[in-house]
């Protein structure tokens, strides 16, 4: 294990924690809450099942928990942070970020609890999150007139939607339905992380690496942004075939657009590749997605599994250390503790996609997956819990005025 952090170069002392500071952009208490829930809830599914004791029990607290709680709040996490930056105007901070976080530990704790107030109180909260969240958000945008991220509200909008119509689905009890359901989430997340990946990947890459030029490929944005939004409205709709075909052309799309990065270039930097691998097997379970849409024989878990934990987790894990120590005012350069979360990030997914195939190392794949994956998001919260509770380490610390002399006569 690394020491805890130290002071940056310049300050003259470790600041002591600040509730202001925690609070003062979306990113710090939503990725801890997001990478600590990441690691409870699979402990959770895999070691103490008989704890799940909710209305909403068993794989659907499982696909719930790992989409709307882990993937989902991390996305808001990131783009109350990133708005603040296109926008100038800052979402949410203060007592309303903490509000927001209050709502989302309201649901987790309601889904656990047995009984029908416990899951309203859970839905009401969760849902109150989402809504809120795409509030902020579009205020911040709206008002500032960013055109570009017009359709970012909208998409956080759908991710509520969708949670919504699979709660509702979940009180059906029809398990056909709450699939359905699970994948229009799914795929709307698919869709808002391709959307500012695509955007920010390049940017951190010729950030890090002068000289390194790739092109935007708006075109090509675009027509990945039609194709996934058309993926989702043809699932709703179950056409079969027309939904394979656009699930098909959006994740051949980020395939491509992963060469056009020069990803032999970032070999050497750690908080680039992570990035690259995470959308690219994003983009590979996209395609996984259009052939069980054509009725190719695969366990229905196969797309999940690799759009979440092949592509959302490991884009995730590299997203939550790039872009915190860029907004904490850290170096831009990994430490031992954040590589090994990398490292167990990528066995945990590739352990887990082995769990899905009918062999005898099923039952160890799985908990070696699950163990892996529990101890790289516990790593990166107690790697990244002192940074987050206190101000930017580039932030001057006030140094105490010297005592007054007293007045002599």
């Amino acid at each position: 294990m690394a020491e805890l952090p130290r002071v940056a170069e310049g300050a003259k002392s470790w600041s002591p924690p600040q509730l202001q500071a925690f609070l003062e952009l979306g990113f710090r208490p939503l990725y801890l809450a997001g990478s600590f829930w990441a690691a409870i809830s699979i402990a959770l599914w895999i070691y103490a099942p008989g704890w799940l004791s909710g209305t909403m029990t068993g794989v659907f607290w499982h696909a719930h928990e790992m989409l709307w709680a882990f993937i989902a709040t991390i996305a808001v996490g990131f783009l109350l942070t990133a708005a603040a930056t296109w926008t100038g105007l800052n979402p949410l901070r203060g007592k309303w970020l903490g509000a927001l976080a209050g709502l989302w530990l309201i649901a987790r704790a309601g889904y656990l609890l047995p009984g029908a107030a416990a899951f309203w109180t859970a839905a009401c909260g969760d849902l109150a999150f989402f809504a809120w969240a795409a509030g902020a958000l579009g205020r911040s945008i709206y008002s500032t007139r960013n055109y570009r991220n017009y359709g970012i509200p909208l998409l956080v909008l759908a991710l509520g939607i969708a949670d919504a119509l699979y709660l509702l689905a979940v009180l059906h009890g029809d398990g056909a339905q709450l699939l359905r359901r699970f994948n229009t989430g799914l795929l709307c997340m698919a869709v808002t992380a391709l959307v500012v990946a695509r955007r920010v990947i390049p940017f951190f890459a010729m950030r890090a690496l002068p000289g390194l030029s790739i092109p935007m490929h708006a075109a090509s944005g675009q027509l990945q942004l039609g194709t996934g939004v058309l993926s989702v409205v043809f699932g709703l709709l179950q056409w079969s075939v027309a939904t394979g075909i656009a699930l098909a052309a959006t994740g051949a799309i980020a395939l491509v657009q992963v060469l056009a990065w020069k990803p032999w270039a970032v070999r050497r930097q750690p908080l680039l590749w992570i990035l690259y691998i995470g959308y690219a097997a994003l983009g590979a379970g996209l395609l996984v997605a259009a052939a069980k849409s054509w009725g190719w024989v695969m366990r229905e878990a196969w797309p999940a599994h690799v759009i979440g934990a092949a592509g959302f987790s490991v884009l995730i894990i590299g997203m939550v250390t790039r872009t915190a120590l860029g907004h904490l005012g850290r170096p831009l350069r990994p430490d031992r503790d954040m590589v090994m979360c990398y490292a167990l990030v990528i066995a945990a997914a590739s352990l887990r996609l082995i769990a899905l195939l009918p062999t005898v190392l099923t039952t160890a794949a799985l908990h070696a997956s699950s163990a892996a994956w529990i101890l790289a998001f516990t790593l990166y919260t107690w790697r990244f819990f002192p940074l987050m509770i206190r101000p930017r380490s580039d932030t001057p610390v006030p140094t105490p005025a010297p005592p007054v002399a007293p007045a002599t006569r």
